[in-house]
C-alpha cells in the first residue's frame, strides 16, 4: 500500500512559505512534526517547486526561531527573531506542560496552563500582523472545561477563543474538545477537533498481539454520558457493542464546586469474558476511570485497557500502578499530544499513542489549502489495520 503522502495531491500552490512555531512547552512535538515535512518536501516531485509561487519550499527546518525572555518581576515579552512577513505560520502549543518554570522575584515559578497561554498571545503579538494566516494547533483546549455556564461563572474557553480571533488567528485545530460546541463563541474562524481513534487502535494493535475483534470478545466502554458519542463511533467503525455508565450524583451537597458522585451506574449488555476499551477525553487524577474498571472487573470483565487523549495524570502514578498489579487495568493508552513524564513512558502498563505524523499531515494539507475532510475522517484507515491485525499482517 503506498504512502499516504504520495496519494495526496499538493500540486496546488501554497498559502504562503511554511513556517511552524512549536513553543518550548511542545518543543519535541515540534521537532518530529517538522522531521516529517521536512522528508516529505524534499522527496515530493513538483514540476513547479523551482516557480516563485513555490520559494522556500523545500527547506531543512521550517521551525522559525522564537523566545520569550521574562523580566525579573516575571512579567515577559515574545520575540520572533526571523521574518514572518507573507508566511502561513502555525503555532503549536501545550498548556498542561508543568514541566517548564520561570523565575519570580527569584522564586522558581512552575508554568500553569494561563502562563502557557499568556506566552501563546506574546508569540502572535510579535508576529504583528505581518504573517499571510495564522493557525494555532492547541491539541488541549485551553479551559475547555470550562465550557458551559450553571451559575455565575465565567465562560473562559469562549473568551479566549474570541481573544485569540480578534488578534488576529484563523484557524484554530484542537483535539477531542471536551465540549466542541465552544466552537459557537467563534462562528466565522475555523475550528476543528480531532478525534485520535485511529491512533489509539493503531497503538493497541500494534502492542497487544492476541485481541479477538468482534462482539463477542470486545466492547467499548463510555465512563460517562459526556463521551457517549466518541464510544459509539469507536464501537461502530470497530463492529463492537458498546456500553456506558452515568454518574449518579449527590444534588443536595457541594464539595470543591461540585455534587459528590454516589455510585456509577452501567447501561449495556454483558462485559463477562470480554476485553474492554474505556474511551474517554483525558484522565485527569483518573480515580473515575479506575472505579468504572474496578465496576467493569465485578461484572467479570476479562482484560481492561483504557484509551484517552490525554493523560494529565495530575496526583501521580501511583493509583495506576496499584491497580496494574491487582490486573484490574492491563493496559493505558494516551497520546504525545501533551507533556508526558519520563518515567510515565517506562511504565509497563503504558502505550504511547505518536499523533506528529498525522500533525504533519494537517499541516502540509491545509499549507496547500488542500481538503483535511479525508484526514478528519479515518473509517478507511481504522477498517485497512484491523483486517490487516486479523489477517496477521501488521508489521510490528
Amino acid at each position: 500500500m503506498p504512502n499516504r503522502e504520495e496519494k495526496r495531491n499538493l500540486n496546488s500552490i501554497p498559502v504562503g512559505s511554511l513556517g511552524i512555531i512549536p513553543m518550548q512547552n511542545c518543543k519535541e512535538l515540534g521537532d518530529k512534526v517538522d522531521a516529517y515535512l521536512v522528508k516529505w518536501r524534499t522527496e515530493r516531485e513538483n514540476e513547479h517547486k523551482n516557480s516563485l509561487a513555490f520559494s522556500g519550499y523545500q527547506r531543512d527546518s521550517y521551525i522559525l526561531k522564537t523566545k520569550v525572555p521574562r523580566f525579573g518581576t516575571g512579567e515577559a515579552k515574545g520575540v520572533i527573531m526571523e521574518s514572518v512577513r507573507g508566511d502561513d505560520l502555525f503555532i503549536i502549543v501545550d498548556v498542561t506542560n508543568h514541566s517548564l518554570t520561570y523565575s519570580l522575584c527569584g522564586q522558581e515559578n512552575h508554568m500553569s496552563p494561563d502562563d502557557h497561554y499568556q506566552d501563546l498571545k506574546r508569540i502572535i503579538a510579535a508576529v504583528g500582523g505581518k504573517a499571510r494566516r495564522i493557525t494555532v494547533i492547541m491539541p488541549f483546549l485551553y479551559e475547555s472545561r470550562q465550557h458551559k455556564r450553571s451559575t455565575r461563572e465565567s465562560l473562559d474557553c469562549a473568551l479566549a477563543l474570541q481573544e485569540m480571533v480578534r488578534m488576529g488567528v484563523d484557524n484554530i485545530i484542537t483535539f477531542d474538545a471536551h465540549d466542541p460546541r465552544v466552537q459557537n463563541a467563534i462562528p466565522l474562524n475555523g475550528f476543528e477537533t480531532v478525534s485520535p481513534t485511529y491512533q489509539f487502535i493503531k497503538g493497541l494493535l500494534n502492542n497487544v498481539s492476541d485481541l479477538t475483534i468482534d462482539s463477542d470478545h470486545m466492547m467499548i466502554i463510555s465512563p460517562d454520558e459526556g463521551g457517549m458519542g466518541r464510544a459509539i463511533y469507536m464501537a461502530n467503525v470497530m463492529g463492537l457493542d458498546m456500553g456506558m455508565f452515568y454518574k449518579r450524583r449527590d444534588y443536595t451537597k457541594v464539595v470543591d464546586g461540585r455534587n459528590p458522585i454516589v455510585a456509577h451506574e452501567f447501561l449495556g449488555s454483558s462485559v463477562e469474558g470480554k476485553d474492554v476499551i474505556i474511551v474517554d477525553d483525558m484522565i485527569s487524577s483518573g480515580e473515575s476511570v479506575l472505579e468504572v474498571a474496578a465496576d467493569l472487573k465485578k461484572r467479570k470483565a476479562n482484560r481492561i485497557f483504557v484509551a484517552t487523549t490525554f493523560g494529565l495524570f495530575t496526583n501521580g502514578f501511583d493509583k495506576f500502578d496499584e491497580a496494574f498489579e491487582k490486573g484490574l487495568i492491563y493496559r493505558v493508552l494516551t497520546t504525545n499530544l501533551i507533556y508526558q513524564k519520563p518515567e510515565l513512558l517506562e511504565k509497563e502498563w503504558y502505550i504511547s499513542c505518536d499523533m506528529s505524523k498525522y500533525i504533519a499531515y494537517i499541516i502540509d494539507t491545509l499549507n496547500h489549502d488542500s481538503s483535511i475532510s479525508d484526514l478528519l475522517n479515518p473509517n478507511e484507515r481504522i477498517h485497512q489495520i484491523i483486517t490487516k491485525y486479523k489477517n496477521a499482517e501488521l508489521n510490528k
